[in-house]
C-alpha cells in the first residue's frame, strides 16, 4: 500500500496489524524468535499512519465520493511506537522508557505491592480505559503486543480464571476481533456479560425473552437501514460506530475529536429516539442512555414483579460465575475497572466471595468513594499502562 487515502485503507492496515500482533504475541509467549519480517511489518504500519497525520496525530481520510472523516490517530500511532520499542529493546529498557512517560510511575509499584502477596483466585476486568488505553474508534483499538504479553503472563501465573468483561459486543466488530492474546488465555465476555466465549471456543448467551428479542431485532433492522443512507453512514465510522450487542445496541453520534457538528449530532440523536419510540411507545422494552458520544438503547430485565432494570455488569458477573465455573466463592477475585458502570462488578464479586480486591483507573474522587464503599481493599491509579505493568511485575516478571 503506497499511502492511506480512505477509511477502507486505514481499517485494512489495522486489521493486518492485528494478525501480525497475534503472531508475534504467540511467538513471544512460546519463547520463540520473532521474525524480522513481522517487525518490518510493524514499522511499515507505523510509517503509513505517520505519513498522513500532522504533529498532533490528526488526519482526514476519504469515504465514498467526496465525503471525508477527520481522525485522531493518537492511540494507533503511540501503541505502534510502544510495540516497536518493546520488540527492539530489552525488557528493562522498555520499562525504563515507559516509566519516564507515565503520569505517575509510582502507580506501577503500588499495583505490584497491592497484588503481589494476594492469594488471588480470579481476575475480572473491563477493557477500554482499564487494561487498554482509550482509542477514538473501537474497531481500530487493536490490543498492543506488550499489553497482550504482560496480561497473558499475569493471568497464566497468578489466577485460575480470568474474564475480560466489556459492554462492547463479542464480534463483528467486537472484543474478540481486537484482542491479540492467545486463545483460551481468558474468557471474553461482551454486552456487559450477556454473551461470552468459553474455553471451547463456543459462544454462549444469557437468555432473553422472545418478545424482547423481536423488538431488538426490529430496532437493529431500522437502525441498519438508517445508517445505510449516505447522509448517516459516517456514524458507523466514528467512535463506537454501530454495535449490535446482545441485549443492547449502541450507535455513535459523536467521537472524542468532535468530528460531527453538535447541531447535526443532536438531530441524529432525535432520529434514533423517534425510531425507538415508534417500536416501543409505552417504554416497556427499552431505555435510552445518551453519553454525549454514544446513544445506548438497552433492553431492560425484570428486577421484581413490578419493576424493570438495566442488565449491568454485576448481572454479567453473576451469570458468568455460574456459566463459566469461575467459583468466586472459593477465593479472592481481583476486579478492575475505570467508570461507574464497573462498580456493579465489584459489588457482585464482593457479595459472592466476601473478599474482593479492586483496582480502578480513575482520578474521580466520587468514584473512588463508591468503590471503597463496596470493598476497603481498593487501589486507584492514573492510567491503564500503570495497571498492566504493575500486574505483570506482580507475577515476578521484570
Amino acid at each position: 500500500m503506497k499511502q492511506l487515502q480512505t477509511m477502507h485503507d486505514f481499517y485494512t492496515v489495522m486489521n493486518e496489524s492485528c494478525c501480525a500482533r497475534r503472531r508475534i504475541v504467540a511467538a513471544l509467549l512460546a519463547d520463540k524468535e520473532i521474525s524480522a519480517g513481522d517487525i518490518a511489518c510493524m514499522k511499515n504500519f507505523l510509517s503509513l499512519l505517520r505519513e498522513v497525520t500532522d504533529t498532533t496525530y490528526r488526519c482526514t481520510l476519504g469515504l465514498e465520493g467526496a465525503k471525508t472523516v477527520a481522525l485522531d490517530l493518537t492511540y494507533e500511532i503511540t501503541e505502534f511506537e510502544k510495540d516497536i520499542y518493546f520488540l527492539t529493546h530489552s525488557e528493562k529498557e522498555f520499562f525504563a522508557w515507559r516509566y519516564g512517560e507515565m503520569a505517575c510511575p509510582a502507580d506501577v509499584e503500588a499495583v505490584t505491592a497491592f497484588v503481589r502477596d494476594a492469594d488471588l483466585h480470579a481476575f475480572i476486568t473491563d477493557r477500554d480505559g482499564t487494561v487498554n488505553n482509550y482509542c477514538g474508534r473501537y474497531a481500530s483499538s487493536i490490543q498492543s503486543i506488550y499489553n497482550a504479553v504482560f496480561l497473558s503472563q499475569f493471568i497464566r501465573q497468578r489466577v485460575a480464571n480470568a474474564v475480560i468483561l466489556t459492554s462492547a459486543p463479542l464480534s463483528n466488530p467486537g472484543l474478540v476481533d481486537i484482542s491479540t492474546m492467545p486463545e483460551k488465555t481468558c474468557f471474553y465476555a461482551g454486552s456487559k456479560g450477556r454473551e461470552y466465549i468459553g474455553r471451547d471456543g463456543i459462544r454462549r448467551t444469557f437468555p432473553i425473552e422472545e418478545a424482547k428479542q423481536k423488538k431488538l431485532d426490529e430496532l437493529n433492522a431500522r437502525l441498519g437501514h438508517l445508517v445505510a443512507q449516505p447522509a448517516y453512514e459516517k456514524y458507523t465510522l466514528i467512535g463506537s460506530g454501530l454495535q449490535y450487542k446482545f441485549g443492547q445496541t449502541t450507535i455513535a453520534r459523536q467521537d472524542i475529536s468532535g468530528s460531527i457538528p453538535e447541531e447535526e449530532s443532536r438531530a441524529f440523536r432525535e432520529k434514533v429516539e423517534k425510531i425507538v419510540a415508534a417500536i416501543d411507545p409505552a417504554t416497556q422494552y427499552f431505555r435510552i442512555e445518551d453519553t454525549g458520544k454514544d446513544i445506548e438503547v438497552i433492553l431492560t430485565i425484570a428486577d421484581t414483579h413490578t419493576t424493570q432494570k438495566d442488565f449491568d455488569k454485576g448481572d454479567g458477573v453473576e451469570f458468568l460465575n455460574t456459566a463459566c465455573g469461575l467459583r468466586l466463592e472459593k477465593g479472592m477475585p481481583l476486579v478492575c475497572g475505570d467508570t461507574a458502570s464497573d462498580v456493579p462488578m465489584v459489588s457482585t464479586a464482593q457479595k459472592i466471595s466476601n473478599a474482593c480486591k479492586a483496582i480502578f483507573v480513575t482520578k474521580d474522587t466520587e468514584l473512588q468513594e463508591r468503590v471503597r464503599a463496596v470493598t476497603p481493599q481498593a487501589l486507584f491509579v492514573a492510567e491503564p499502562d500503570s495497571l498492566v505493568f504493575g500486574l505483570y511485575a506482580s507475577a515476578g516478571n521484570h
